[in-house]
């Protein structure tokens, strides 16, 4: 849940990428209010490890990520621009569906969920082949015919031909009978699965705000199962010490979800 699965993005090392710490974000913020470019521009790169986590819900979608991540850095741009201390939520919380949005917004406006050139070319070729067995035999051929001529899967079959049908639009209305209609986006989107994804969000955000020591503590013993016993043999330091660091890294965790940008320090 902690590691990323890495989005590669031309031009851009994205295991660099920097972060900001919680108290640093804040003062930037207050900044920002006063104007300048510098102050403005350092929040954008700060938060970029944003825009990448909302990519990979993208990553095996066809698109071009590199299209996509400029996109979304136009939504983390926006929310730089709009974000108020006084909204009392974290920035992330804010950003993420602004982000999404904008993406969203693009796919929109391309329109389809293209199929890959390969499986054209497979929907081409069975096209081709079923007329010719139907004109030969005279009769609807079966998957399992086709698959034999054509010398790849049933599976690839389905594939092809479902994928060969008319392109369907992210943001097609499906019911469409009230101010604010349903999309084939939203039928694709499952809620439990968006939850899950903003809270992975916002506990990687979290943890970067622990020590080294502290985070590895962290992952070791609640991600990775480990008893304190053996996290205190790889660092060499005594179980007690441990529950001391886990102790206090939770009670950072805590406080970091509770805790609101606008709140009184």
């Amino acid at each position: 849940m902690y590691s990323y699965k890495k989005v590669e993005i031309s031009g851009v090392n994205t295991f660099f990428l920097p972060t900001l710490s919680w108290e640093r974000m804040h003062k930037l913020f207050e900044q920002l209010a006063e104007g300048g470019t510098e102050v403005r521009e350092e929040l954008i790169k700060g938060n970029l490890k944003l825009v990448l986590s909302v990519l990979k819900r993208f990553k095996n979608r066809g698109e071009n990520m590199d299209d996509l991540f400029q996109i979304g850095c136009i939504g983390l741009m926006k929310a730089v621009d709009n974000f108020k201390l006084e909204h009392n939520v974290n920035f992330s919380t804010y950003a993420v569906p602004m982000i999404l949005g904008e993406i969203k917004r693009y796919l929109r406006d391309n329109n389809y969920l293209h199929m890959s050139r390969s499986i054209k070319v497979t929907a081409q070729k069975v096209q081709e082949v079923r007329e010719s067995l139907l004109q030969k035999n005279q009769k609807e051929p079966t998957v399992s015919e086709l698959a034999e001529v054509l010398g790849i899967s049933p599976e690839e079959i389905i594939l092809a031909c479902n994928a060969n049908l008319e392109p369907l639009s992210f943001f097609e209305p499906v019911f469409n009978d009230s101010s604010d209609p349903v999309q084939v986006m939203d039928l694709l989107s499952d809620q439990e699965e968006d939850r899950c994804w903003l809270e992975n969000i916002a506990l990687k955000e979290a943890l970067e705000q622990l020590s080294s020591r502290e985070r590895y503590v962290i992952i070791e013993r609640f991600f990775r199962g480990k008893t304190q016993s053996e996290v205190a043999k790889k660092l060499g330091i005594s179980q007690a010490q441990i529950s001391r660091i886990e102790k206090n890294a939770l009670r950072l965790l805590r406080n970091f979800y509770r805790e609101d940008i606008g709140a009184e320090k």
